[in-house]
């Protein structure tokens, strides 16, 4: 980074700094954790000679105690792709009105998350809902370990609560699926033969965007010969929304190869493709008459929804990742 051409190559160097970060942030964890314990030492023997530093021990151990506890989550995320970016696509299932007003709350909820961390936020594609809500949405936020921390999410979750679009004030059940892929940057390489295996359509972009969006063919759709289909609509610029499709492609293909590598991930993503009853479910939020969110995979349960819509949901993350952790020891 100190070589004087450094910046000559933006994107690269860019890259590199971004490493950097990455590298940095593994390592200074382990090395304040390290401190603190010999810290601690020098605690214990004060405490031998001088019951007063009792207090201050028990706090330096509290503390040491939260270090490795972070240390212990962050070295979970090990694979290549957990410390990437992250596509985020929401859809609504079987529940209507409801349905679609239960995606959109679920893109709030991610969207409050990302916020809470300092990451960025940007709408890839959304299709509002006849009624109210949203048919789907995609949404990339950026930052690191984005990915590694939002992997566990990629599943259906199930809404139930007092419908507000029942003039009978009855009580419905809605579905939505998440899915969640990481944002590939040079260090993953995917071959698609661009010509071959993939039809791309354009088509006039809908929703806000100004008058030059809606009245061009300016949104790329992709469709790859798999049966993978990704769009962009974001952009006003018709090569742009192509590019940011192609990204997408390469990541969603990217993660169905590790996803045949891995037989409990390929299972989930079968079970997903019904979303609605019948299907599997990997959270549900109730608003009534009880008020709770449990994980169906951790059970891992929160007694205020409204927290958790609202963008607080690392305890179910955090779990999720430990018991991933626990599931895969226990197979082995």
């Amino acid at each position: 980074m100190s070589a004087p051409d450094f910046w000559d190559d933006q994107e690269k160097a860019q890259t590199i700094v971004s490493e950097l970060q990455r590298l940095k942030a593994s390592v200074e964890p382990v090395r304040r954790m390290l401190a603190a314990g010999e810290d601690l030492q020098v605690l214990m023997e004060f405490a031998e000679e001088d019951s007063d530093s009792e207090a201050e021990l028990q706090a330096a151990v509290a503390d040491l105690q939260k270090q490795v506890d972070a240390v212990e989550l962050q070295a979970l995320l090990s694979s290549p792709e957990d410390a990437c970016s992250a596509y985020v696509q929401i859809q609504a299932g079987e529940g209507g009105t409801d349905s679609a007003d239960w995606a959109l709350m679920l893109m709030r909820m991610y969207v409050r998350w990302a916020e809470r961390h300092g990451f960025s936020v940007e709408e890839i594609d959304l299709s509002e809902g006849e009624e109210a809500g949203i048919r789907n949405a995609t949404l990339l936020i950026k930052g690191d370990y984005v990915y590694g921390y939002l992997r566990g999410e990629t599943g259906n979750h199930r809404l139930i609560r007092i419908s507000p679009f029942d003039s009978a004030g009855r009580r419905h059940t809605a579905f939505a699926a998440v899915d969640v892929t990481p944002e590939l940057d040079d260090r993953f390489e995917v071959e698609i033969n661009w010509d071959r295996d993939v039809r791309e359509d354009t088509y006039r972009a809908g929703g806000a965007g100004g008058q030059h969006v809606n009245k061009t063919d300016s949104a790329v759709r992709l469709t790859h010969v798999s049966g993978v289909v990704v769009q962009c609509q974001n952009e006003r610029s018709q090569h742009k929304n192509r590019a940011t499709a192609r990204k997408m492609l390469q990541a969603r293909l990217y993660q169905i190869e590790l996803e045949k590598r891995d037989a409990e991930l390929a299972a989930r993503r079968g079970d997903k493709s019904r979303i609605g009853f019948g299907g599997s479910t990997i959270r549900n939020y109730v608003l009534h008459p009880d008020q709770y969110v449990k994980d169906s995979r951790t059970g891992t349960k929160v007694g205020n929804p409204q927290t958790v819509l609202d963008g607080d949901i690392d305890i179910f993350l955090e779990s999720w990742l430990r018991w991933q952790l626990a599931e895969s020891t226990r197979e082995s």
